[in-house]
């Protein structure tokens, strides 16, 4: 018999704050965008063949203030495809290591790319080289070309249930989070040896006074993703510091007062 995916409402529901959160400020979909974006110099382009077929193949990039430089061969299929049209697309994914793929952020960048001149093609250059040193055996071959990605249409997808647009002048005038992307020792080190902390911070911050324990699953420059276990379910919450900060070495101070606020209640 075949299956399908069934009615929503067979899927488990996630309980509900029971109090208010005090502060779920997050990154802007154009924040993490950039992010994902800055994370890595790996994408899968989508370009258009003479026919209109659609495209695919893994290339490299380099950033100029967010925008996407390739530095593709004309031997290559795809080089070839940009030469006659030059809309594409980039699909590019955070290098986290997840169970389940699709709980990874992502982010789709479309527009249309344009050979850089001038000045912009010095800078276009350094910065292809900036991501992708390696280009620099092969940058300057004949047959190579540097294009530039115009951003017009940002999709960003965070994991499940997670997902937003962003206009092309919000991604670019947006800042990659400076602290999410070295935050993996403090998650540790939170998770490891502050439980209880985090636990106090779902009750008393997190709308979720029933939480019996909590754990940080990400952090960035504006706070914490808690993984809360009540009695009613798992459930998802935000608690934000009491201003952002700018680096990760900040990350351990935001922590403590966060902990010290919810321990000593609102």
């Amino acid at each position: 018999m075949a299956l399908d995916h069934g009615d929503p409402g067979d899927a488990p529901s996630i309980p509900p704050p029971l109090s208010p959160v005090v502060d779920d400020r997050r990154p802007s979909a154009a924040e993490e965008a950039r992010t994902i974006a800055a994370s890595t110099n790996m994408a899968t382009l989508a370009s258009l063949t003479a026919g209109g077929d659609p495209w695919a193949s893994f290339v490299t990039y380099g950033l100029l203030e967010g925008a996407p430089v390739l530095c593709v061969s004309r031997m290559a299929e795809h080089g070839r495809n940009l030469d006659g049209d030059q809309r594409a697309s980039l699909s590019i994914v955070a290098p986290r290591s997840q169970t389940d793929p699709l709980a990874s952020g992502r982010i789709t960048l479309a527009g249309v790319v344009e050979r850089p001149q001038g000045d912009e093609l010095s800078a276009a250059r350094e910065a292809h080289l900036a991501g992708v040193p390696a280009a620099r055996y092969y940058l300057d071959y004949s047959d190579f070309t540097v294009w530039v990605m115009r951003v017009q249409r940002v999709r960003w997808v965070g994991g499940y249930g997670r997902m937003d647009s962003a206009t092309a002048e919000a991604y670019a005038v947006a800042e990659p989070d400076p602290v999410s992307p070295t935050s993996a020792y403090a998650i540790d080190h939170l998770n490891a040896d502050h439980s209880a902390s985090l636990a106090a911070m779902a009750r008393e911050l997190g709308g979720y006074p029933d939480a019996t324990s909590a754990e940080c699953e990400a952090a960035d420059r504006y706070g914490l993703d808690l993984k809360v276990l009540t009695p009613r379910g798992v459930a998802y919450t935000r608690v934000g510091y009491a201003t952002p900060i700018d680096s990760a070495a900040e990350l351990r101070a935001a922590t403590v007062e966060l902990a010290k606020r919810a321990v000593g209640g609102r």
